[in-house]
């Protein structure tokens, strides 16, 4: 069975459409990591301030 070439264009926009979405979820997860990290290094700060 041969591919219209539509069909072919459609294939090719919701492949390039799903990359996209991933990357914003990749660069999502890689921010919210980051923002883990820095609220642990404060919540360690704060506790060494405490205990001064």
């Amino acid at each position: 069975m041969k591919l219209s070439t539509l069909s072919r264009l459609a294939i090719l926009v919701l492949v390039a459409g799903s990359a996209a979405g991933c990357a914003n979820t990749i660069r999502g997860v890689g921010q919210d990591t980051a923002n883990a990290v820095d609220a642990t290094q404060n919540a360690g700060r704060n506790v060494v301030r405490a205990a001064n």
